[in-house]
């Protein structure tokens, strides 16, 4: 029996951009999702240490072959921590399957809203 190899799965991160970008290439799926949370995590740290600012970040889906519910669950995990540093999630050239996924979960519109903060509370997926 020999032993099943997950297909490829690269990030790319564009460090000297305004925003953090971060491009994602292959199958985002259980066994991937992790390193797209902890590469943007990490993003969204050293920036906020190095500038006292956070930025919007990009995750461009322009390479994503598939994508799973684990896969799904990391830009609803993400939109979680922008809300709460109070930037925007941009997800850029999303591919038809992301689209229609989005579209048919329903997470569509609250990911690609921007975030409204009013008297301290935040009130994601309006806008």
């Amino acid at each position: 029996m020999t032993a099943s190899r997950p297909p490829s799965f690269t990030l790319t991160v564009e460090a000297e951009t305004t925003d953090p970008v971060v491009r994602v290439d292959g199958d985002l799926d259980h066994e991937t999702c992790d390193e797209l949370m902890s590469t943007v995590e990490q993003n969204l740290t050293v920036r906020h240490t190095a500038e006292r600012r956070l930025l919007d970040p990009r995750l461009v889906f322009a390479g994503l072959r598939g994508i799973d519910s684990m896969g799904l669950s990391v830009p609803l995990m993400i939109r979680r921590r922008t809300d709460a540093a109070r930037v925007r999630l941009h997800l850029d050239e999303r591919p038809p399957q992301l689209e229609r996924l989005l579209e048919i979960t329903g997470t569509l519109d609250h990911l690609t809203a921007p975030c409204d903060v009013r008297d301290g509370e935040q009130h994601p997926g309006t806008g």
